[in-house]
């Protein structure tokens, strides 16, 4: 049985008696059947119209009677794709349209499901009891402001003094541990003895040495 049967059997009184009607996931999968159904249709009418075409391209003025028998079987493939355009467009639209009713069921159905929780949650809950909890909070919430400003409070200890002769004070420190660091500084003191002078037997080598450039002198 094809698609489009499976989506339209079952008319009969004795059958509709027995069951309920399809439910939104059945109806939506019958309509995407059939439009499978009807989008392999458009592709067979649409070979079908090439097919035809070419045959009266094919026969053209040496077969006329062929030629326009192929040209009206062209032309009625043509006019079955464009019922089934227009078949699937209203399935589109019906298909649409269920959807957005199943999802407004769905969403009815979970917000009442909410409504019913929320009610359960305060069938406890008194206003009075809330109101005055609520003051008590905001009671402590005040109090607790309180007592942190009075501990972040600066205390008023050593606001008695100075701050410029402090000050005077710190640098007077200053200068005099300077100066005691200048008075530890040890320069290198002078060496107290002589340098040591030139050994005899070295300037009497030296005196020899001149002896004989002079007496070289003189021979030359």
């Amino acid at each position: 049985m094809s698609a489009l049967g499976r989506l339209f059997k079952g008319g009969g009184p004795g059958r509709s008696k027995g069951r309920a009607g399809p439910t939104p996931q059945e109806a939506l999968a019958r309509l995407r059947e059939t439009e499978e159904m009807l989008g392999k249709k458009q592709e067979y009418l649409e070979t079908r119209i090439q097919r035809e075409l070419a045959a009266a391209k094919q026969h053209g003025t040496r077969n006329k009677r062929a030629a326009l028998q192929a040209l009206k079987r062209k032309k009625r493939y043509e006019k079955q794709l464009s019922q089934i355009d227009g078949t699937l467009s209203t399935i589109e639209f019906q298909r649409e349209a269920l959807e957005n009713s199943h999802t407004n069921t769905e969403v009815f159905k979970n917000m009442g499901y909410a409504a019913q929780a929320m009610k359960k949650v305060h069938e406890n809950m008194d206003l009075d009891k809330i109101d005055s909890l609520m003051d008590d909070i905001t009671e402590q919430q005040a109090v607790a402001q309180e007592i942190s400003e009075a501990i972040s409070n600066r205390v008023g200890f050593g606001d008695e003094f100075d701050e410029d002769e402090l000050m005077e004070e710190l640098e007077e420190l200053e200068q005099e541990e300077l100066n005691k660091k200048m008075t530890n500084v040890r320069l290198p003191s002078v060496p107290s003895t002589s340098l040591p002078s030139r050994p005899a037997s070295s300037r009497k080598k030296v005196e020899d040495e001149d002896d004989m450039k002079q007496l070289a002198a003189w021979a030359s």
